[in-house]
């Protein structure tokens, strides 16, 4: 059988004028001439088509594909495995590829959505994501999660600029409450424990005052949070702790 230059167009997905240019440069020339003269392609020239576009599919230049295919010590065994290798080696780019564009959606789903310079202007020598694989470990499946990944994944650089402004406003409150010697059941210690916990509500998620009784224990048991506290003032972690519970105590009784 032999095939007219719009149906071979056709099975391979070409235009007509891709295939004529093909011909003119002598790189597919049709087998076959009808009696008007119109081109007609045989099944070699479709195979040969097929070798065409898997080399220039893996971004070889026309006159490379030429040598490549009309080198005369190659057989079709050694064009199909020079195939598989170029596969092969294709296979595994687009691997890493797929992998770091993983990477940028994991980073995008955790909100961080800053460059490395904005993020140092933000976060100073601190990692934003250094424990993001813990938190979905441990919070992943709950609702506050969720909400959380929902709210933070909309904020800009100067959304977190203004977080970090008055997370470090508030740190500079609570340790001179501390340092004029305010009992953490007193009515400041327990006004900024309940500063604290709506600002949990305003950019992260919905904070009653149990979960934020919990959080405060998490803050003296897990080690990691405690120094953060305590890097504001020592001993902070474990007044912070009382204050909410105190103030948790006094909104649900």
């Amino acid at each position: 059988m032999s095939y007219t230059v719009g149906q071979v167009a056709g099975f391979a997905g070409v235009t007509v004028r891709t295939l004529h240019h093909y011909d003119e440069i002598g790189l597919l020339v049709p087998g076959e001439r009808s009696h008007a003269g119109h081109r007609r392609y045989s099944d070699a020239d479709l195979d040969r088509l097929q070798q065409i576009l898997f080399y220039r599919e893996l971004g070889f230049p026309l006159d490379e594909v030429a040598v490549l295919l009309d080198d005369p010590a190659a057989d079709p065994r050694a064009h199909l495995r020079r195939q598989h290798d170029l596969l092969t080696a294709r296979i595994e780019q687009l691997r890493k590829m797929a992998a770091a564009v993983e990477h940028a959606m994991e980073a995008r789903k955790m909100g961080i959505n800053l460059t490395p310079e904005e993020k140092f202007e933000v976060f100073g020598d601190k990692d934003p994501e250094q424990y993001a694989d813990e938190a979905e470990a441990r919070w992943g499946g709950t609702e506050h999660y969720a909400e959380s990944q929902r709210r933070v994944a909309r904020y800009s650089k100067e959304d977190w600029q203004r977080i970090q402004d008055r997370n470090a406003d508030w740190g500079r409150r609570y340790a001179a409450l501390m340092a004029a010697g305010e009992p953490p059941t007193g009515e400041a210690a327990m006004a900024l424990a309940e500063e604290h916990r709506r600002h949990i509500c305003t950019w992260y998620y919905e904070c009653p005052h149990e979960l934020h009784r919990r959080l405060g224990e998490m803050y003296v048991a897990d080690e990691r949070f405690k120094a953060f506290y305590e890097s504001l003032r020592p001993g902070l972690a474990e007044h912070l702790n009382e204050a909410i519970a105190a103030n948790a105590a006094r909104h649900t009784s």
